[in-house]
């Protein structure tokens, strides 16, 4: 896996992946000016964490109700106008949270009401986008294209989140007006894109067996079922992302820019992995790297929790998204090669809902704890808890502790 290619493994000599990867940029970058400016704006409205948790809980849900549809849809649909549609949609959701902030809000139930509309929309997006990719470029160009894609979502996650705060401090209006256009121009270019050959499996017959092909093939492949569950529960538990504006404004006082800031460290960290990684890679002993990465994850959440200074808050998130990033090369690593095309929505729909899991129903569940023991106990028992999943895991999943290959085979 490298970001520098030749020849036809070169990605970005292929015109319809050079659009699909400027669409997936605009649309990540979009959806990180949306979650950091709604984050803040629940939080001043509310002052109450528990809301936070909602947010998590509002996305997460619709990935996990319709993750059997929406993962048979990328296999079975034209997943190009899948993407489209699911951009179009997400862009109605922008121009929602706009007219609300135009208004003047009594309450945030309209907000809810729109981020299950986005939740839907990123449920059916996601699996077919992540589908999509393999269709655009020659085998030899895959591992290529998922390091460029992995890149350019980094890449918003951290100005994504800079650009939210900066924005959201000029005002709420400006966030979402500029949320919008990026979407909508998200959507233009996937429609630019053409023609896509792939498999045509819409008159095939549905059976259960079709269906639960994605949890099917997960659970046959132990080493994948560990990464991926490993993942699940490390950020689950680990994940502060949803406390940060509490952080920002009650305990490291440093308004909207700075949670942008805070928001965007990960993403810095993640960056720097994905660089080193891309150059250097995994040769050997994968699992006992994976294991000892995920540890220190958690160790530096506790680092972050315990913190109230503003520098030693940032490096411990940047070290955080760094060793996060492992999990993420690994995962994403054996799921784009080793699935074959026929189940390859399926296995990604899947993929997103224990990534859903981790992300929005960790927001839950950060916000549920910090409600009832705070938010400072809540990220450093989280991040012990991080540091517990990493041991036990190396215990019951001895296949991928003894790894020495990402492919698992020796």
């Amino acid at each position: 896996m490298t970001l520098r290619a030749s020849g036809e493994a070169n990605a970005l000599r292929h015109p319809k992946f050079v659009l699909y990867w400027l669409a997936i940029g605009c649309a990540s970058f979009a959806v990180q000016i949306m979650s950091v400016s709604v984050g803040w704006q629940i939080y001043d409205i509310t002052r109450d964490p528990l809301y936070l948790g909602y947010v998590g809980l509002a996305q997460f849900m619709p990935p996990l109700l319709l993750v059997l549809v929406t993962g048979l849809a990328a296999d079975r649909f034209n997943r190009r106008f899948i993407m489209a549609g699911c951009l179009a949609l997400e862009a109605l959701c922008a121009l929602g949270l706009l007219l609300f902030t135009l208004s003047d809000p009594g309450g945030v139930a309209p907000v809810f009401g729109i981020l299950v509309v986005l939740g839907v929309a990123r449920a059916f997006l996601n699996p077919a986008s992540d589908a999509l990719a393999p269709n655009l470029v020659p085998r030899k160009a895959i591992a290529h294209a998922i390091s460029l894609t992995a890149m350019i979502w980094q890449v918003a996650n951290i100005a994504g989140p800079v650009a939210g705060g900066l924005l959201y401090g000029i005002s709420g209006e400006a966030a979402y007006g500029t949320a919008l256009a990026l979407v909508t121009a998200a959507a233009v270019l996937v429609l630019s894109i053409g023609r896509v050959p792939q498999p045509n499996h819409a008159g095939a017959e549905t059976t259960l067996g079709t269906l639960f092909a994605g949890f099917s093939f997960i659970r046959k492949e132990r080493i994948v079922l560990g990464a991926i569950s490993l993942d699940l529960f490390a950020v689950l538990l680990g994940g502060a992302v949803a406390l940060l504006p509490v952080y920002a404004r009650d305990i490291l006082e440093v308004g909207p820019w700075g949670l942008g800031l805070l928001r965007a460290a990960p993403g810095v960290g993640a960056v720097a992995m994905a660089l080193y990684l891309a150059r250097f890679g995994i040769k050997d002993r994968a699992g006992v790297i994976l294991f000892v990465f995920v540890a220190a994850f958690g160790f530096f959440t506790m680092v972050f929790g315990l913190s109230t200074f503003v520098p030693l808050s940032i490096a411990a998130l940047v070290l955080m998204g760094a060793f996060d990033m492992v999990s993420v090369y690994i995962r994403e690593t054996l799921l784009q090669l080793w699935t074959p095309d026929e189940v390859r929505g399926r296995v990604n729909a899947v993929n997103r809902v224990f990534i859903g899991a981790s992300n929005e129903l960790g927001e839950f569940r950060a916000g549920v704890v910090a409600a009832w023991i705070g938010a400072v106990a809540a990220v450093t028992l989280g991040g012990a808890g991080t540091m517990a999943v990493a041991y036990f895991w190396s215990r019951w999943f001895p296949e991928l502790r003894t790894a020495r290959r990402l492919d698992g085979r020796g």
